[in-house]
């Protein structure tokens, strides 16, 4: 039995579950995934959560360690201190790159996004089975902010340490921590188109074509909850028009 077991909720919506889970997957760390539904009609916050997180939010990390001589497992209830732990745990694994200008680089974009980009956690809520089209009135002034900062970033990040990832040549805790906004402008239509210069696309792609991704995403078309909280969050909001839900095309094709 594995000694790290990760605890997170619905693939179509947690982009916090994402982060430590993605980056255990490329990394090939041994690990055993709960996930746990949202309960309906639920908020944010899960009660029910409560006898394997302390603070009822996912993802949650229980790493059992029996030379300890204790049963008790140690608990990480945080993505980011999840993922500083498994570096410690796994020094080998280059989930911060080797390199001290770029580790320290890819610490200081991890924390930001970690801390920051409210407007796009707000405005273009986690949601992978869905293709919402943007129009002019959807871009307020946190939401340009926020994709510019973004843009910045990535094209920082690969300029200077010469791709194909963020912090260099292997993907790591930097491109864990920022794979759910890649996922966001694959659901937000013209939100990249707009605001992504060529090199921040092409990581875009990239993103997209990793095993754990795709593991991810076709999950998450797959289940079959709907959380009324996230789905009414990715659609309000002016400047907004629902595309295409592939839940809806997964089912007609189970049903032909």
């Amino acid at each position: 039995m594995s000694s790290y077991h990760l605890h997170i909720t619905n693939k179509n919506y947690s982009s916090w579950s994402l982060r430590p889970w993605l980056l255990m997957k490329e990394l090939s760390l041994p690990f055993e995934e709960h996930l746990h539904p949202l309960a309906p009609g639920s908020g944010y916050r899960q009660p029910q959560w409560k006898s394997f997180s302390p603070v009822c939010h996912v993802p949650c990390l229980h790493y059992h360690h029996p030379p300890s001589g204790s049963s008790d497992p140690i608990i990480l209830w945080e993505s980011l201190a999840i993922v500083e732990f498994l570096h410690e745990q796994f020094p080998n694994s280059r989930i911060y790159p080797d390199s001290l200008p770029a580790r320290a680089w890819a610490r200081s974009a991890v924390a930001e996004m970690h801390a920051g980009f409210g407007s796009i956690r707000q405005e273009m809520g986690m949601n992978v089975s869905i293709r919402v089209e943007l129009s002019d009135e959807a871009f307020n002034e946190g939401l340009v902010k926020d994709l510019r900062r973004i843009n910045e970033v990535w094209e920082e990040g690969l300029a200077k340490f010469g791709g194909p990832f963020l912090a260099g040549g292997e993907f790591g805790a930097v491109d864990a921590f920022f794979a759910p906004v890649v996922l966001r402008l694959g659901s937000y239509l013209g939100a990249g188109e707009r605001f992504l210069g060529e090199r921040a696309k092409g990581y875009m792609e990239r993103i997209n074509g990793l095993e754990g991704v795709r593991e991810w995403v076709a999950a998450g078309v797959k289940e079959k909850e709907r959380h009324e909280a996230h789905e009414v969050e990715s659609l309000e909001g002016p400047g907004r028009k629902l595309v295409r839900d592939l839940r809806e095309e997964e089912q007609s094709s189970g049903r032909a």
